[in-house]
């Protein structure tokens, strides 16, 4: 804002005074006059906009403070400032004028030296305010694009990190944006649920998305022939492939003891990696936790993980169909699966079944097949209950 330019509102109910104030004024800056605080508020709604206005206290109808109260609550006028101009010269009044809120207080008659300091003052502290806050937006909008590039970074290198698994074993395919969608979905419908409302907020969901494609980054540590093996695991070689879990989780365990602040999504992250083939009664692995022991973020990508291994063809099973894999879930519920889990599960099928067909990974998607023969195989990727 350039102060010879600036434009000043003149609010005095006797023209003589508002002659004598644009007189002053008018030289050097654009003067708007008004003779009445009716007036003064719709004149200040059109352009261009006062950079300040000068304002008469005693005025018929609607006096100065009235005025200055309804351009305080008024947004569009709230920063505007204000000097009081009145005849009132006490103490009281000008205590009572800059208390309300006005920059200054000048008693009449004006002194035209002084007012046009007083003016000149206020405009230039209006100037140094406007580009404060510009600059501040400014900032404000940096930090938010730099935040944003930083996120994106993030999850770039989480999908990054997430691959190097599917790398391992390329018959996954999508099987990261599907459990992902999963994921949300359970969340969303269990976000108001008692047991888990105050875990699943808005900001934990985002989280456990963000976090969800690390859940098998230990598998970047199985051999090749036990992470491939296209036939029945032995014992020797499943001891080495459950092995996966603690794995994933110590590799994210030194990712965040690396980080220069602790980051949420690696907690939840490491819970999942952890955690995602216990089961509810106990049966599971690493740990062998049970019931609410198992933390909820890996309770919910439990399901999601073995919905998407039952639905996918795998070196060792071919695809089953949504509705075995629903009646296979359904067998698991209060066994493998948290109760609670699965029930949000059956509300929200259809859009399992949506999510697993936009990210499928055969072309066009055709019916999938219901499974035929051995099934012994499912335990790898979570041990599903037949």
């Amino acid at each position: 804002m350039n102060v010879s330019t600036s434009t000043i509102l003149i609010v005095d109910d006797a023209p003589e005074n508002l002659a004598v104030l644009s007189e002053l004024l008018q030289g050097e800056y654009r003067v708007r006059a008004a003779t009445s605080g009716e007036r003064a508020l719709r004149i200040v709604k059109t352009p261009p906009k006062p950079d300040l206005i000068l304002l008469d206290v005693m005025m018929p109808g609607m006096d100065g403070y009235e005025v200055f109260d309804q351009l305080r609550a008024d947004p569009e006028t709230a920063d505007i400032p204000v000097i009081f101009v009145t005849a009132i010269d006490n103490t009281e009044s000008e205590i009572r004028g800059l208390d309300v809120g006005a920059v200054d207080y000048i008693a009449k008659p004006v002194i035209p030296p002084i007012l046009r300091a007083r003016v000149h003052t206020q405009l230039e502290l209006k100037r140094a305010r406007d580009r404060l806050k510009h600059q501040n937006s400014y900032l404000e909008a940096e930090l938010e694009r730099r935040m944003s590039e930083v996120l994106a970074i993030q999850d770039v290198t989480i999908h990054a990190l997430a691959h190097l698994a599917e790398i391992r074993d390329p018959e996954t395919g999508n099987h990261l944006r599907r459990t992902q969608g999963y994921m949300r979905t359970l969340a969303e419908e269990l976000s108001t649920h008692l047991r888990f409302k105050d875990f699943l907020t808005p900001h934990h969901i985002a989280l456990l998305v963000k976090s969800a494609p690390l859940h098998d980054i230990g598998k970047v540590g199985i051999p090749d022939h036990i992470l491939l093996k296209p036939g029945k695991l032995t014992p020797e070689e499943w001891a080495i492939m459950k092995t996966h879990a603690k794995l994933g989780r110590d590799a994210l365990e030194q990712a965040e003891r690396d980080a220069d602040r602790p980051l949420e999504f690696l907690a939840i992250a490491k819970d999942i990696a952890h955690y995602h083939h216990e089961r509810w009664d106990g049966s599971g692995y690493p740990e062998g936790l049970a019931g609410d022991a198992i933390p909820i973020a890996a309770r919910l990508m439990a399901l999601a993980d073995v919905f998407d291994a039952l639905i996918s063809a795998r070196v060792y099973k071919p695809p089953l169909s949504f509705e075995e894999s629903y009646r296979i879930i359904i067998a698991g519920r209060g066994s493998h699966f948290d109760p609670d889990v699965v029930d949000a599960f059956i509300a929200r099928f259809n859009e399992f079944c949506a999510i697993a067909t936009r990210y499928s990974d055969l072309e066009g998607f055709p019916e999938q097949p219901a499974l035929v023969g051995n099934t012994a195989h499912h335990g790898r990727e979570g041990g599903c209950s037949g």
